[in-house]
């Protein structure tokens, strides 16, 4: 397993990163564990989690993946893992927050209140990396990074970061840190796979120029780039056979990512893999680490055989000719979830 700095951070994780947002409900805690074992073995030492998973978000589940993982890493050195977790906000439009009373947002009592919280779900002292879960457009951004740059202060944190941000919020963040001698956002985790190349469209430009590194999520699109949608298959238990019935936004969720434009990219991609002698899901995950801005992948599991082909991507170097292969695709099928 190979090691990446994060933005200009002290922090040098594995570029595979263990996302935990199943942790709690699709996956309970004895599968959680094995899923955690697993990836470590593997020489994982980097965990992404945040107070409202798992998803989709409950109030009956709220900050069971930080319980979970605490419990796992009570058995662990503490200073062997990194630990990265989220503050929530309003959610973006997307959901009401299940946390305090669905009335988050990234103010200082907000981001104060849920710190503690997760630092006594995950049993420890310090978080490694806090970042906020969605923008706050209705808070001043120099109100949220005076309350991170005071628990960095505090020794509660070590570095903040930010997530599903866009190019305007990244750049602003980093002005007002500058101009204010105020923390900075040091990562940012953002959507981003072989059928969502969107950030490369700007934020990439800004990644690069401040050092800033991406934790890419969902770099095989929520299973999609695993084939196990192709010719109509909805898989019991999987993220978008569950999303198609759950809700108004997770059945939006679902048509966005389950469409014809996504099938037929897939199917190319898979037949991409097959001719390199890899399982798609290693191809999508390898893919996302050729790029120099992006500091750990974020992967997820429900069950501990998922980690098979995308831990493999840590062993896997790109020929030239497979990623000229993708571009391929991405010029003929142009951004297929919109």
């Amino acid at each position: 397993m190979k090691h990446r700095r994060l933005g200009r951070t002290g922090l040098v994780v594995s570029e595979i990163c263990l996302g935990t947002m199943t942790f709690g409900n699709q996956a309970d805690e004895r599968s959680s564990f094995a899923i955690l074992d697993r990836a470590y073995d593997a020489g994982v030492d980097f965990f992404d989690i945040a107070e409202v998973y798992p998803v989709p978000p409950e109030r009956k589940y709220a900050g069971r993946s930080e319980e979970i993982v605490g419990k796992w890493m009570a058995g662990k050195p503490r200073d062997g893992v990194f630990i990265a977790t989220k503050v929530a906000g309003p959610g973006g439009g997307w959901f009401l927050s299940p946390v305090r009373e669905n009335k988050g947002s990234l103010d200082r009592h907000h981001i104060m209140r849920a710190v503690e919280g997760s630092l006594r779900r995950l049993g420890t002292d310090y978080i490694d990396l806090y970042q906020t879960h969605w923008p706050d457009r209705g808070v001043p951004i120099e109100e949220t990074l005076e309350a991170l740059t005071r628990l960095i202060e505090d020794g509660k944190i070590r570095y903040a970061g930010c997530s599903n941000e866009t190019a305007y919020g990244l750049t602003k963040s980093l002005w007002a840190s500058e101009t204010h001698g105020l923390a900075r956002y040091e990562t940012i985790q953002n959507n981003f796979s072989l059928l969502n190349r969107r950030f490369e469209d700007e934020l990439a430009e800004v990644c690069r120029r401040e050092r800033v590194s991406l934790l890419p999520y969902s770099p095989i699109a929520g299973g999609v780039l695993s084939g196990k949608y192709q010719e109509g298959n909805r898989p019991a238990g999987a993220r978008f056979t569950l999303y198609a019935e759950y809700n108004p936004r997770s059945q939006a969720m679902f048509r966005r990512f389950v469409n014809q434009k996504t099938l037929d990219a897939t199917a190319r991609f898979m037949a991409i893999a097959r001719e390199a002698g890899m399982h798609v899901a290693t191809l999508a995950t390898a893919w996302t680490l050729t790029h120099d801005f992006v500091g750990s992948t974020i992967i997820g599991a429900t069950r501990v055989e998922q980690l098979t082909d995308t831990l493999a991507a840590a062993d896997v170097t790109l020929a030239a000719e497979v990623i000229k292969s993708c571009h391929g695709v991405t010029k003929e099928i142009l951004y297929p979830l919109g």
